[in-house]
């Protein structure tokens, strides 16, 4: 336990911004397995809308500070492919 004011300070604001990017990367993981779901079933709009918001969730993570640029990048590219992929196979039936 911390004993001196500066510690216990320090002890509290740690565990606001905790619960505040706990907040922040659990909506982002929900968005992102609302897309995933999306994909499964193959419901090609649903997953487009649902790409748009996982990715505006990556940057907003990204500008809190939450996630690093590059992961948010490696995601939405992922992310991207998929909904091609979906796309190209929804096109090919």
């Amino acid at each position: 336990m911390a004993n001196h004011k500066s510690a216990i300070k320090r002890n509290k604001q740690n565990a606001k911004r905790r619960m505040r990017n706990k907040s922040v990367r659990s909506r982002l993981r929900t968005q992102i397995n609302t897309f995933n779901a999306a994909i499964e079933a193959g419901e090609i709009e649903t997953a487009e809308k649902a790409f748009r918001v996982a990715e505006s969730e990556l940057h907003r993570a990204v500008s809190k500070g939450v996630v690093p640029r590059s992961r948010a990048s490696r995601k939405t590219s992922r992310l991207a492919v998929a909904l091609n992929k979906a796309r190209a196979a929804a096109a090919a039936e």
